[in-house]
């Protein structure tokens, strides 16, 4: 694969100030001298140094001029694939960026792949797996947590803090190794009580990092999110002032939301996957009652419920089944909102108190209390999260995270159980290459190319 010489428009195939064009392998610098003119320097692009730009106008195979343009001159081994690199800024219409970009194709160039210079610095040893995967998550951002943790996983957080359990079954590896294999020499036998002390503290950072990647799906894919509450306590006010449009019907006829109303927003760095579901009560009505069952339903399987209730009513039968069933719910995290806070107070504040650990008043109708529900969300999700909240972890890592995992449980249930040192080498050995799966230094080929499948072209 990186015979070739790859190039693809690396900014979005949109009209703009600004496009890219980026040229990677063994002739990019010979594909841009055939293309490229500099006005105001002597040199070609392959004797320029690298990390230089020149300015100049850049032509087609036959000699027609395309546009006026920079280029920019990267040498191997410093440039991001690993290899030389050229990169074309010229003008950012589609039309002219297109005709740039095949008079590169012209000149020798093939088209890049999906992640295709990402996965070449991979292989070059420029990044490692971890890294690569994170320069996704970091185009991919929404907000600044979960930028953040895609940052620091690109600087090599994670790799480090899997590196560090991988160095540890790789000491003991090595113990055993050395006691199997030569059984006439006089080396010790290695303890149980020593193994047992390292793969617990193995497994326990283990398990610290595949915690994360909750947090990481919830900040990257937005908090799902079900606003519940009997009708008319303002569900459809609430989702209206969240999403800054009328998304849902607002009247006073109970009864009015009968499915379920769904829209991302976004608070802050927070995106919430909004849903409004229909109120919450005993009915008769046939299409109305299928609307709030399918709402029950939601409350299971969200991350986030906003429960309503009207501060202007008494609490009633249908707010305490709500109240139930929020607190029967195991992982989801729940704010109650009291809302109608403009009108006169009613409700038994100190019932919803008791019941929440989160409560806030707010006037939807008035548009107050957003900034309230921010902080809270805030606090549940960003300030408070506590389990390696600075690194994200995919589904593919906490995958060969959680399997590492196994294999350690099972050595050390081994271990008490007296098993042969040589079979417990096997089991922390395949432990061991679950975790060099993880970093990509023991990856098959099938699963790096269903790594980089996920980029887009041109990165």
């Amino acid at each position: 694969m990186q015979e070739n010489t790859i190039a693809a428009i690396s900014t979005p195939r949109a009209a703009g100030g600004i496009s890219m064009i980026r040229i990677s392998g063994e002739n990019a610098l010979g594909i841009a001298d055939m293309l490229f003119k500099p006005i105001s320097r002597k040199e070609k692009p392959s004797e320029m140094d690298g990390y230089t730009c020149a300015y100049g106008r850049v032509f087609s195979k036959d000699g027609e001029e395309l546009d006026d343009c920079i280029l920019t001159v990267f040498r191997a081994p410093r440039s991001y694939t690993g290899e030389d690199a050229a990169e074309i800024s010229c003008h950012g219409g589609i039309f002219i960026t297109e005709r740039v970009l095949r008079a590169v194709y012209d000149c020798g160039a093939v088209p890049a792949g999906a992640g295709e210079f990402t996965k070449r610095a991979f292989l070059n040893g420029k990044l490692s797996l971890t890294q690569a995967e994170a320069v996704m998550d970091i185009i991919s951002a929404e907000g600044k947590a979960f930028y953040r943790r895609a940052a620091n996983v690109k600087d090599g957080a994670l790799f480090k803090s899997i590196k560090a359990c991988s160095d540890k079954l790789l000491g003991l590896l090595g113990e055993l190794d050395a006691w199997v294999d030569y059984p006439d020499e006089d080396i010790p036998e290695v303890s149980p009580e020593n193994m047992n002390t390292v793969l617990a503290e193995t497994l326990y950072e283990i398990r610290k990092i595949s915690a994360g990647y909750d947090n990481t799906r919830i900040l990257k894919s937005g908090i799902d999110t079900v606003i519940a509450g009997k009708p008319n306590v303002g569900k459809s006010t609430l989702m209206n002032l969240l999403a800054g449009t009328e998304k849902s019907i607002v009247t006073d006829i109970p009864g009015t939301t009968r499915d379920i109303v769904e829209e991302s927003v976004r608070l802050g760095d927070i995106v919430l996957r909004l849903s409004d579901t229909a109120g919450l009560r005993e009915t008769e009505d046939i299409v109305e009652g299928a609307g709030i069952e399918k709402a029950r339903r939601r409350l299971e399987t969200a991350d986030l419920i906003i429960a309503v209730f009207d501060n202007s009513a008494a609490l009633n039968d249908d707010d305490m089944r709500l109240i139930e069933s929020c607190k029967s719910l195991s992982g989801v995290k729940v704010i109650a909102c009291i809302n109608k806070s403009d009108k006169n107070s009613v409700i038994d504040k100190n019932i919803i108190i008791n019941s929440f650990d989160n409560v806030i008043e707010i006037s939807a109708e008035m548009g107050d209390g957003k900034d309230l529900l921010q902080d809270v969300l805030y606090k549940l999700f960003v300030t408070d999260s506590n389990i390696y909240n600075d690194i994200s972890v995919n589904e593919r890592q906490k995958q060969c995270l959680d399997n590492a995992g196994k294999c350690i449980e099972e050595a050390m249930t081994a271990i008490s159980s007296g098993t042969t040192l040589d079979a417990i080498n096997i089991i922390l050995d395949e432990a061991q290459n679950y975790l060099l799966e993880l970093t990509g230094e023991r990856a098959s080929e099938a699963v790096i190319n269903e790594v980089f499948s996920h980029f887009c072209v041109g990165k």
